[in-house]
């Protein structure tokens, strides 16, 4: 039997549930793992358990589970991120197409169930293949630490 070895994968698997929202977490101007970005209102984070390579995620600052309890402002300046980081992931591992979307409460299975977010999976033709079929695995070939340094750099270079 061939082996997939990704020991660095072990910290992921060994994290501690937090009762903390990592939303609320990641605003914090101290809090530095994985934040891409900040705006007025929202945070684009990297997904620590990512579903492709590139998976982030954007969120407004204020813990809210559902869109309509955004105000006018909130909604754009969370879309203006979601667009922003789009561009930056286009710029950094150029996708063929992205897959973005919300889960919005338990039932459309929001991880998250209290805090709305943004997922943004960047998506390449022939990304899927038999690993996630027969072994439950995703293969996931870029390391988080890289990825958002890369992320960061592009962002301040488009300034």
């Amino acid at each position: 039997m061939d082996k997939l070895w990704a020991p660095w994968r072990i910290k992921y698997l060994e994290v501690k549930k937090s009762k903390k929202c990592i939303f609320c977490l990641g605003k914090n101007d101290k809090c530095r793992d994985f934040v891409v970005f900040r705006t007025a209102a929202s945070i684009c984070m990297l997904n620590i358990f990512p579903y492709n390579n590139g998976h982030v995620m954007v969120s407004p600052k204020r813990h809210k589970s559902d869109l309509t309890q955004l105000s006018n402002k909130e909604i754009l300046d969370l879309f203006s991120a979601v667009n922003r980081v789009k561009k930056l992931l286009d710029k950094v591992l150029k996708p063929e197409g992205y897959n973005i979307g919300i889960n919005i409460g338990a039932a459309s299975g929001a991880g998250v169930k209290g805090h709305l977010h943004v997922h943004i999976v960047p998506r390449w033709w022939g990304d899927t293949n038999f690993m996630p079929v027969l072994n439950d695995t995703k293969v996931i070939s870029q390391s988080l630490e890289e990825l958002c340094s890369r992320l960061k750099d592009a962002d301040a270079k488009a300034d």
